[in-house]
């Protein structure tokens, strides 16, 4: 039984400790260590961390962003951004009753390249009707694909996770209904440009 205890604890001797940093975009700062005996077993690991955490704001604590180590350089294990989700916690105390939830899903493509899968969602303060719940899922629409044509990759993930894309869809929806909350629920890298 020793030896065996004693196989595992040289096992974890063998391993070095790298520190996880997140994309330059997201202003790179270390989430973490993670232990590997190779810096190869660590390619392809995914992370999770809010943006509360990297940001230092407790109000973005309910938004995890979900990263893959791509390369390590020394001990540093560098990340690339696959997407984000809003808590569904944070989600459930957001819904009201006798209220609309307008939900939508799109895969807009940005100024780059990227393909990226994005979920809006937005609140009303009351029920709206069909009419105006499709006409908000339609600016909601636009103004997505919109931002992801004329921004690059990081400028729209930036956007999109740290509020301004929402606050946007906001002023551009309120006037067709009033709206008590949008919030960017979901994104997600579908596709890379070759190049990247």
């Amino acid at each position: 039984m020793a030896r065996k205890v004693q196989r595992k604890l040289d096992k974890w001797k063998s391993k070095t400790w790298y520190n996880v940093e997140t994309p330059e975009f997201i202003s790179r700062s270390n989430i973490g260590v993670t232990p590997a005996e190779e810096p190869e077993q660590l390619m392809g690991r995914v992370v999770e961390t809010t943006v509360g955490e990297i940001a230092n704001d407790f109000t973005k604590h309910n938004t995890k962003i979900r990263l893959e180590i791509s390369d390590v350089t020394g001990d540093i294990a560098n990340t690339r951004f696959l997407g984000h989700e809003i808590t569904t916690d944070y989600l459930r105390s957001i819904v009201r009753r006798q209220t609309s939830r307008i939900d939508s899903n799109l895969d807009v493509t940005t100024k780059d390249g990227y393909v990226i899968r994005v979920k809006p969602i937005c609140f009303t303060v009351k029920r709206a009707r069909s009419s105006q719940i499709k006409s908000i899922r339609e600016v909601m629409s636009k103004i997505t694909m919109e931002r992801a044509a004329e921004l690059n990759f990081e400028q729209f993930i930036e956007e999109a996770i740290m509020g301004k894309l929402s606050a946007n869809i906001y002023r551009n929806a309120k006037t067709i209904y009033p709206l008590r909350r949008v919030e960017i629920r979901k994104t997600e890298v579908l596709s890379v440009p070759a190049k990247a």
